[in-house]
């Protein structure tokens, strides 16, 4: 009886089982390694933030804390909103206009962190200062911010950021 080279036999079913086992046993033994590198859950908790927007009202603003940021919502009054309407790109340090800024005309939402050197600006609560814009004033070194989170006057390069958020219903915002 002569054997067939193109014939399989036993011998290449043992080293096809083998390379598999080897190769599923490696892959099960890295797993571990690999998955401990994901974000733990309160890492994936921080990612993202539902605000409730209800209990705030016309003219008022609140910090909430997203991933270790200040973040800075504020109900728009009618004329904060047509003041930074109004305002032409030309007289602003870093050009974008309002209603690029926001998704409901009425709602502003920027992370509280001055663009300059990481300070926390002024003009959440009534009493504070809002610089010479009626926005946020940052009095570590002088930036002034419009109703709409512009830099107006002062070393601060840019606006404040604005972060990615999206309206879940009609009183509440995800932000991140």
């Amino acid at each position: 009886m002569a054997i067939d080279a193109e014939e399989p036999d036993r011998r290449d079913f043992l080293v096809l089982a083998a390379g598999a086992f080897v190769a599923v046993g490696g892959a099960m033994t890295l797993w571990p390694f690999i998955d401990q590198m994901n974000p733990d859950a309160g890492a994936q908790a921080l990612a993202s933030i539902e605000v409730d927007l209800a209990p705030v009202k016309e003219g008022q603003a609140i910090t909430v804390l997203w991933r270790g940021k200040p973040v800075f919502v504020r109900y728009r009054t009618a004329e904060e909103i047509q003041a930074a309407r109004a305002t032409p790109l030309s007289q602003l340090k870093d050009p974008q206009p309002d209603q690029a800024r926001v998704q409901r005309d009425q709602w502003l939402v920027v992370v509280g962190i001055c663009t300059h050197l990481g300070c926390v600006p002024l003009g959440q609560r009534p009493t504070d200062a809002r610089g010479d814009y009626n926005g946020w004033f940052c009095p570590c070194h002088g930036s002034h911010y419009d109703t709409s989170g512009r830099i107006r006057v002062g070393p601060a390069p840019t606006n404040l950021v604005v972060p990615g958020y999206s309206f879940t219903s009609d009183t509440q915002i995800r932000i991140g």
